[in-house]
This record gives structure tokens, C-alpha cells and sequence, in this order.
């Protein structure tokens, strides 16, 4: 499956009453919450509100207390976390990182082809790193390394995409070529939802989602 086969009508996450123990304190309480092929769920709040425990469950990495997640049979999901520092000898190219993203149809160390080598080529002149494409992925700033990520997202074709705080701290160019490739990913039909602490930072928002103390304080269509 890749998310250009699935209409935009199609639910490719479901949370449902969902409650989660983390760190010692109740982080998520009663969440429900869809994300939909081709839309993009923006979720925000202040620090503490429980923006990244949801994350996680959505990706699978946190099993909740109690309530229910079903991710869409067959669905590929990617987990873009925020930027973090790398060292900056890290034996792996932006070429590397992005080429990562064919890993779920080819396997890890199957030669690519072609139309792949084509497909991360053209993901990562999309987000502005053609010159970069064989710098060392650790000598990159923050914002370079967080649009290699998104390169990565688009070359696995996720149906399914979270985006943890995307735009944190990155200058103004690179906040608006990450916002191109958000559109990009919900133009081929990925769900997608992006946690932050500023809605503002998207061009088109489907539904907003706002959190308080691990509970929904807000639901709503667009923004």
C-alpha cells in the first residue's frame, strides 16, 4: 500500500479514549483522535500538555493504559522526532538518510534502482539540499537536518506521517520549505499530524487539535 491508493475520505489512525501512565504522572486522559489520507491534524499546547506522549502512541512506540489505536491495516508510517544534534563525523550523507526512506520496499542492503535513485533525488531537491546531497549528515544545521527527515517521509511514500515539533527553532527559510513539504506529503495522500507549539506555522490546517494537562480542550475543522 502507498498513501497515493487511498482516498481521502480513508481513516488511516483512530485513537479512542485513550489514556496514558508516563513518567510517573497520567500524560494522556481520554483522547480521541482521526487522521485522514490527504489531511493534515495539527496538535498543539504547552510544554507538559501531553504533544509527544501522543506521538509516540500513534507511532506505537507507548502502549496506553487504557482506550484503543488502530493504524490502518498495511499502512506505512514515519516518525519524523525533532532535531537533534549529530556528530558531525557520522559516516552517513544526506544522500544516505533520504535513501533510507526505500528501505520499506527494497530492504536494508538491496542495491536501489533507478526509479528510486530518481525518487530521492527529486525528494531532495524538494526541500532545497541538492548541493548538500553528499555533505555528512552530521555537519548539517538543525534545520537542514529536519528537511532531510521530511525528504526521507516523502521518499518511503507513509501513509501515515507525525511530525514532532518540525519547525522548533529553525530560521525562516527552512520553516517555509518544511511547510512546502508538509503540503507535498498531504498532496500524495499522506495523513499527517504535526505537533507544535504554533499553528501558525502551516499554510492549511484540516482539523486542530489542542491539548491541556493530557485531555482535548479543542477540536475543530481548519484553523
Amino acid at each position: 500500500m502507498s498513501s497515493s491508493a487511498l482516498l481521502p475520505t480513508t481513516r488511516v489512525l483512530s485513537l479512542r479514549d485513550v489514556a496514558v501512565d508516563h513518567d510517573g504522572h497520567r500524560a494522556l486522559r481520554g483522547v480521541d483522535l482521526d487522521a485522514h489520507a490527504g489531511r493534515l491534524v495539527v496538535v498543539s499546547g504547552p510544554n507538559g500538555s501531553g504533544k509527544s506522549t501522543l506521538l509516540s502512541v500513534a507511532a506505537g512506540l507507548l502502549v496506553p493504559r487504557h482506550g484503543s489505536v488502530e493504524v490502518r491495516r498495511g499502512a506505512r508510517v514515519a516518525l519524523v522526532p525533532q532535531s537533534t544534534p549529530l556528530p558531525p563525523h557520522l559516516p552517513l550523507t544526506v544522500a544516505d538518510i533520504v535513501a533510507m526512506g526505500t528501505w520499506a520496499r527494497l530492504g536494508a542492503w538491496r542495491p536501489a534502482r533507478k526509479t528510486d535513485r530518481a525518487l530521492v533525488a527529486e525528494a531532495i531537491a524538494g526541500v532545497g539540499l541538492t548541493d548538500l546531497t553528499r555533505r555528512p549528515i552530521g555537519t548539517l544545521s538543525g534545520g537542514q537536518r529536519q528537511r532531510a527527515l521530511l525528504a526521507q517521509a516523502l521518499v518511503q511514500r507513509a501513509d501515515l506521517v507525525l511530525l514532532d515539533e518540525p519547525m522548533a527553532a529553525l530560521d525562516a527559510r527552512s520553516r517555509a520549505i518544511i511547510a512546502d513539504a508538509v503540503d507535498q506529503l498531504t498532496a500524495t495522500g499522506a495523513a499527517v499530524v504535526a505537533v507544535t507549539h504554533d499553528p501558525g506555522e502551516f499554510r492549511r490546517i484540516d482539523q486542530r487539535v489542542e491539548l491541556e494537562d493530557g485531555r482535548v480542550v479543542v477540536s475543530r475543522a481548519g484553523a
